[in-house]
């Protein structure tokens, strides 16, 4: 299965000029790479993403990532997946950019 991953462009030069990441500033605090299946992505957006342009979505098979990958409980009592190691540009299996439309983010119409 795909999950997905958000980052601002600053963030995806990053990890394509690295190599890997730790991620976005709030996956630093937290220890671990925050993910969304495609049914949390677009809530995902609208609340830490609201209204911010410029931003990459990265999916991610989650069978490459074996034991790393945590299935937790979060916003509303939902299990999310988060990863517990750097994020690694061969992790990712596509990146397309995420286009702010009339104030809301535009994902991909083949996101499953």
């Amino acid at each position: 299965m795909l999950i997905y991953k958000i980052f601002r462009s600053p963030e995806w030069d990053a990890l394509v000029a690295d190599g890997s990441t730790l991620g976005a500033p709030i996956d630093v605090d937290d220890g671990f790479v925050h993910f969304s299946t495609a049914e949390q992505a677009a809530e995902t957006a609208a609340k830490h993403f609201a209204g911010v342009d410029g931003l990459v979505l990265l999916a991610v098979e989650t069978d490459s990532l074996g034991d790393a990958l945590k299935w937790e409980t979060s916003r509303g009592g939902a299990l999310f997946p988060h990863l517990y190691r750097p994020l690694r540009i061969d992790d990712v299996s596509w990146h397309k950019p995420l286009p702010l439309v009339d104030g809301a983010h535009q994902f991909p119409e083949d996101m499953v």
